[in-house]
C-alpha cells in the first residue's frame, strides 16, 4: 500500500489497482508503466458492439449494453490517446456514426435506445433527439487530428463550423467541446480565430475559475452540481490546445497547483458532477484521475 509520503504517482497507481475497470488499469499501465497498447485495445474491445459502436457503461453515467455516441466518443479518445485511431476499426466507428447522425450529419447525445437501461437524470432521454455540438465536437476534431478521411466528417465538419460560429451564451462543457473540434479542425486560421472569440467569451462569462482561492465567488453554470466549477487546465489540457493562449501563466499555473492539491487520500481525484448512484461514481473517479495524471504531465509537472 501507497503511504502518505509516497509520490503522487504511486499514490495513484495504489488507487488504480484498488478501485479502477480493467480498462482504466490497462491504460494506466500503459501512460505510466509501459505497458503495451495491444492490452488497452483488447480490454476496450469488451464495449464494442457488431454495429460499431460501444455501450455497456463505456461511459459510467450510461449504462446497459446500448450503443450510444457519447461511449464511442469515449472509446475513440482511448484509441488516440495509444496511437490506434486509424484502419478498419475506425472505418467501422465511422459507418456507425453515419447510422446514428442526425438530418444534420452530426451526433445526437443520447440515443432512444437507453430508454429501459440506467442513464443520469442529467441526460435527458427524447424520441428524436437534436444534433449537438456537446456530442459532436470533440469526435470530429479527433479524427481531423489522426487524418482520418470518412465521409461523414464532411456534414459534421459543417455542423460543427456553424455550432462555434453561433455560440454565445454557452456553459463549460460545451466550450470544452468546442476546443476539442477547434484544436482539430484543418482550417487553422479559422480555428485560431474562432478559439480567440471564445476565449473572450469564457472570461466575460466567469466559465473558468481564474483564481482558485476565490472559486466561491464564481459562478455555477445552470444545471449542474455544487461546486461543478471548470479551471483553466479544464479547457487547455495540453500547451499545444488553442485554449492555452486564454490564459496567463500565472493563472494556468495556479489551476495547475489547485489540480494538484485535489488529489484525495486515497490516491483518487474526485468527481465533481452530480453522483446519482454509487457505481458510476466508483468507476468515474479512475477516470478523473486518469485524465489529472495526464494533464499535469502534459504541462510538465513532475509526478514522482
Amino acid at each position: 500500500m501507497a503511504g502518505t509520503g509516497a509520490s503522487p504517482l504511486k499514490r495513484a497507481e495504489h488507487f488504480i489497482w484498488l478501485t479502477a475497470r480493467v480498462l482504466e488499469q490497462r491504460r494506466f499501465t500503459h501512460h505510466f508503466l509501459g505497458g503495451s497498447a495491444d492490452a488497452v485495445e483488447t480490454a476496450l474491445a469488451a464495449y464494442l458492439h457488431e454495429d460499431g459502436g460501444y455501450g455497456h457503461a463505456l461511459e459510467p453515467d450510461l449504462r446497459g449494453p446500448a450503443s450510444q455516441p457519447l461511449h464511442t466518443a469515449h472509446a475513440l479518445s482511448v484509441l488516440d490517446s495509444i496511437g490506434r485511431c486509424s484502419g478498419l476499426r475506425v472505418e467501422r466507428i465511422c459507418r456507425f456514426l453515419t447510422e446514428v447522425s442526425t438530418t444534420e450529419g452530426a451526433l445526437p447525445a443520447l440515443l432512444p435506445s437507453q430508454r429501459g437501461y440506467p442513464a443520469a437524470p442529467f441526460i435527458p432521454i427524447v424520441d428524436n433527439p437534436p444534433a449537438e455540438l456537446l456530442a459532436t465536437g470533440p469526435v470530429v476534431g479527433l479524427l481531423h487530428r489522426n487524418a482520418v478521411w470518412h465521409a461523414w466528417l464532411f456534414r459534421a465538419t459543417d455542423f460543427c463550423w456553424a455550432a462555434v460560429d453561433a455560440l454565445e451564451k454557452s456553459h463549460p462543457y460545451e466550450i470544452e467541446a468546442a476546443v476539442a473540434f477547434l484544436d482539430g479542425a484543418p482550417d487553422r486560421a479559422r480555428a485560431e480565430a474562432a478559439a480567440d472569440r471564445l476565449g473572450r467569451l469564457v472570461r466575460e462569462q466567469r466559465l473558468a475559475v481564474l483564481d482558485p482561492e476565490r472559486r466561491a465567488e464564481h459562478p455555477v453554470a445552470a444545471g449542474y452540481a455544487p461546486g461543478e466549477q471548470h479551471f483553466p487546465y479544464d479547457y487547455a489540457r495540453t500547451p499545444e490546445s488553442l485554449a492555452r493562449r486564454w490564459f496567463t501563466d500565472e493563472e494556468l499555473e495556479r489551476s495547475l497547483d489547485h489540480l494538484a492539491a485535489e488529489q484525495q487520500a486515497d490516491g483518487g481525484w474526485p468527481v465533481n458532477w452530480r453522483q446519482w448512484a454509487p457505481g458510476t461514481a466508483l468507476e468515474g473517479r479512475p477516470l478523473v484521475t486518469l485524465k489529472a495524471l495526464l494533464t499535469l504531465r502534459a504541462h510538465g509537472r513532475s509526478l514522482g
